[in-house]
């Protein structure tokens, strides 16, 4: 039987490959999914990427893996460092949680280095650009067995 893993992306995302491509590259949110399903086949578990720039999206989405997904694999971007909304979902979800940021969010602005996500996320990716959400379905195929 496939495991389902939710990709969700936070605010700005969309924009992936086209906004600051000095910090966040030039690969864009379809690169990732098409990555992501790649790792996924190759270990038995499908994927569903999704992106939003509203938090009460994000945490809807989280609401629905609780039924849907054995794994979330989460790039809240700026809402990382704000949402207690998304850490409080995120709670509710009995799966692995793992966090992923594209930058290396400790050589950036002193507010970066705080992450809710990271009080309940089971592994942290960041700074390893967009291989990164490869290196988490990797390293979640690992925890799901």
């Amino acid at each position: 039987m496939t495991r389902m893993i939710h990709i969700l992306n936070g605010p700005n995302l969309n924009l992936l490959g086209k906004r600051q491509p000095e910090i966040y590259g030039h690969d864009t949110l379809d690169d990732v999914a098409t990555q992501c399903a790649e790792i996924g086949r190759e270990a038995g578990l499908e994927t569903l990427l999704r992106q939003s720039n509203w938090e009460g999206q994000i945490v809807d989405w989280i609401h629905e893996a609780r039924e849907q997904a054995a794994g979330i694999i989460i790039n809240p971007a700026a809402l990382t460092h704000t949402s207690v909304a998304v850490l409080d979902a995120l709670n509710t979800f009995e799966g692995p949680v793992i966090e992923v940021h594209i930058s290396q969010v400790h050589k950036r602005e002193a507010f970066r280095h705080h992450s809710y996500v990271s009080l309940r996320a089971d592994a942290v990716m960041a700074g390893f650009g967009i291989h990164g959400y490869s290196l988490a379905m990797r390293h979640m195929a690992k925890l799901l067995g």
